[in-house]
């Protein structure tokens, strides 16, 4: 596994201390740590590491709350330390999108597979959700171009074809993506 940046949160500093110096044997980095679930978050915020190592039970905001907030906003990977594995809790985490969990007490046998599947997931997550995002916009240019043929064939009498040769040209004559130019018809259209 190559090295990584890593921002851990754990309320019993020693807890946090062992990790720090668990992770460090590994090879990673730690480039920040924090007492509460609302720190670790601005930290994570801050230093965008490529893992986040949380404790469940902490002040302030608990790790489960922390990593939902982290998943929410797709900053990184997040992987629970936690001395419970109640039901109740593993599921709370698991819609909290959290990418792995170890139980404490931990080695780093238990820790690196569980690093490894949560950035795996993380990866493929990301990927998938950026995909997601770029059909969507596909999608929602498509229903513009559209929208605008249509105005210009009912407009101009043109065939569907030929609209969208229209459109498409006015795209590379002004420099513009064809969305712009369908927004700039629909417009246009709406005014008069």
């Amino acid at each position: 596994m190559e090295k990584l940046r890593i921002v851990i949160a754990d309320d019993e500093s020693i807890i946090r201390l062992d990790l720090k110096e668990t992770l460090q044997r590994m090879g990673h980095q730690v480039v920040a740590e924090a007492g509460d679930g609302r720190t670790a978050v601005e930290l994570v915020r801050q230093h965008r590491p490529d893992l986040v190592i949380l404790d469940v039970k902490m002040p302030e905001q608990d790790g489960v709350d922390a990593a939902k907030e982290i998943a929410n906003d797709r900053l990184a990977p997040v992987l629970l330390l936690t001395a419970y594995s109640q039901q109740d809790l593993v599921r709370r985490a698991m819609d909290a999108g959290v990418f792995a969990y170890v139980v404490k007490p931990f080695t780093e046998s238990d820790l690196l597979p569980a690093m490894g599947v949560a950035i795996a997931r993380f990866r493929e997550f990301s990927s998938i959700a950026e995909e997601a995002s770029n059909l969507s916009q596909a999608l929602e240019t498509r229903k513009l171009v559209d929208r605008a043929k249509g105005i210009l064939m009912d407009k101009n009498g043109l065939r569907e074809q030929d609209a969208f040769r229209r459109i498409q040209q006015q795209s590379m004559n002004s420099r513009k993506s064809m969305r712009e130019i369908a927004e700039a018809i629909i417009i246009a259209s709406e005014i008069a």
